[in-house]
């Protein structure tokens, strides 16, 4: 008599995993439906990044265990796209650095001060390419980032997606880049080596950047 409700609660709970599983292959078959994309080239010209549908976002280490990650959501940036010789290309851009975001307001207003960016002092982050390097199947951008008033040489590996058109007519691309720097390099050294080793707040950033860029569809001739 026992055993009669613990084999109906077991047969409840397996049936509640059946139909998680079912949901979940369900969504995962949604996800992956449709996903041969036919890009049309990418033609050369002047890109401009869409902030909207783009992240500008870097994470840090925080005492040694966890990665608190954040982005800056005011930027803008031009990307000049060579499609005969695409080392010939060349992108800008700039970031207000006031407009970090972390999640968590009191950081945030921490990471303003002086001993972070002293936002008030130097407001803006910038971007200038300086070449493209081809190698093998794969590109780098090297270009300088001014920041904190230090400007120093960054390279970005990226890959680059696309185009598409979207339904204002526009040829959009998509361009992802990681890549690494010293926050020491560019005077932001606030923070105290822990007694275990290693240090409160990490030294190396890590950057990551998703952008999609547009090139605004022509312009009808007069009259038509």
């Amino acid at each position: 008599m026992t055993t009669k409700p613990v084999l109906i609660v077991l047969s409840a709970l397996l049936a509640m995993v059946l139909v998680s599983d079912a949901l979940v292959s369900r969504a995962e078959s949604t996800r992956t439906q449709g996903t041969k994309v036919n890009y049309q080239p990418i033609p050369g010209g002047e890109y401009k990044i869409d902030p909207a549908h783009s992240v500008i976002g870097f994470s840090i280490r925080h005492l040694e265990i966890n990665w608190v990650e954040g982005r800056f959501n005011n930027f803008s940036g031009t990307i000049r796209y060579d499609d005969q010789d695409i080392t010939k290309s060349s992108v800008e851009f700039s970031a207000k650095v006031d407009s970090i975001d972390t999640g968590v307001e009191r950081r945030d207003n921490h990471l303003r001060s002086a001993d972070f960016f002293e936002v008030a002092k130097y407001p803006d982050m910038n971007f200038k390419s300086t070449r493209v390097e081809r190698q093998g199947k794969n590109y780098v951008l090297h270009g300088e980032l001014t920041l904190k008033g230090v400007t120093k040489p960054v390279s970005l590996p990226f890959s680059l997606t696309g185009a598409i058109k979207d339904p204002g007519n526009n040829t959009r691309i998509g361009v992802s880049a990681e890549t690494k720097v010293d926050r020491r390099d560019f005077g932001i050294t606030y923070g105290k080596a822990l007694p275990i080793g290693g240090f409160d707040i990490g030294n190396e950033v890590m950057i990551e950047i998703h952008l999609e860029a547009l090139q605004p569809a022509p312009k009808p001739a007069a009259g038509q």
